[in-house]
């Protein structure tokens, strides 16, 4: 970087993905799937939530339900239209449903899952025409670090149940 020259800033995007990533650390270390995820409305965050599943013995304590749910009770409506996900995984059948549901107007992710994405991967829910809603879709931000995340999660806890 050359002096006198300010560094460049970084998108929207990627800094609400980095606060989805700081609440996928919290989940992990609480022993949670590293899953973050942020509701935004007006450039502001509105909710924000990382997994659950684990500390609820909860089957839809997924990051982006709670945060849709927070988003949801916060704003007073349920559609949450005018408001972006930020969710460092690409969601599942249940949270595409609820995205839909929601009428959340934009979708970001970070990592695709290709074992359980609906959006792109096994699945594609947030595009099919049949349903009444289809948010914008923006995958990839910050997915080498989204990924990553999630890998290292993944091996810790393969060793853990080695040993």
């Amino acid at each position: 970087m050359e002096a006198g020259f300010p560094p460049p800033q970084q998108s929207e995007d990627e800094r609400f993905m980095r606060r989805a990533l700081e609440l996928a650390a919290g989940a992990a270390a609480a022993g949670e799937i590293p899953v973050g995820a942020v509701v935004v409305c007006g450039g502001e965050i509105v909710a924000e939530a990382g997994n659950r599943k684990e500390a609820n013995q909860d089957p839809l304590g997924h990051a982006e339900i709670l945060a849709i749910r927070a988003a949801s009770e916060k704003l007073g409506r349920w559609r949450l239209s005018g408001c972006t996900l930020y969710v460092t995984l690409e969601p599942c059948t249940m949270c595409s449903g609820a995205i839909i549901h929601a009428r959340l107007d934009r979708v970001v992710y970070g990592a695709t899952d290709p074992k359980a994405g609906a959006v792109r991967s096994l699945y594609q829910i947030l595009n099919d025409e049949r349903l009444n809603h289809a948010p914008e879709v923006l995958s990839g931000v910050l997915e080498a670090e989204t990924s990553t995340q999630l890998k290292l999660f993944f091996r810790e806890l393969r060793q853990r149940i080695k040993t």
